[in-house]
C-alpha cells in the first residue's frame, strides 16, 4: 500500500550542499519500506543532488520534485519513497 501523505518531513531549509542530501540519506536509513519522506530545502543544488543520490541508491525512489515560493524564498520539495 502506498500513500501520498508523507510518513516524515525533513526540513533542511537554510542548509547548503552537501547537508540536504546527507540528512536525506540519514532520514531514509531510519524509515521502513514503503515510507514516504518529504524533504524541504532552500539550496537549489539539492534538486540535482537528491535526484542523483536517489538514482544511484538501491531501495530509494525519487517520486517527485517541485518548487514553491514562500516569503520571497524558493523552497524545493523532494519526495522520496523507501522501496
Amino acid at each position: 500500500m502506498t500513500s501520498d501523505t508523507p510518513t516524515e518531513t525533513l526540513d533542511v531549509t537554510g542548509e547548503s550542499c552537501p547537508m540536504p542530501v546527507v540528512k536525506t540519506k540519514q532520514a531514509v536509513d531510519n524509515l521502513a519500506v514503503g515510507a514516504l519522506l518529504e524533504v524541504r530545502a532552500t539550496d537549489a543544488g539539492s534538486v540535482s543532488d537528491i535526484d542523483g543520490w536517489a538514482a544511484g541508491t538501491p531501495g530509494v525512489e525519487l517520486v517527485e520534485q517541485s518548487e514553491h515560493t514562500k516569503d520571497d524564498e524558493t523552497v524545493y520539495v523532494h519526495r522520496v519513497r523507501v522501496e
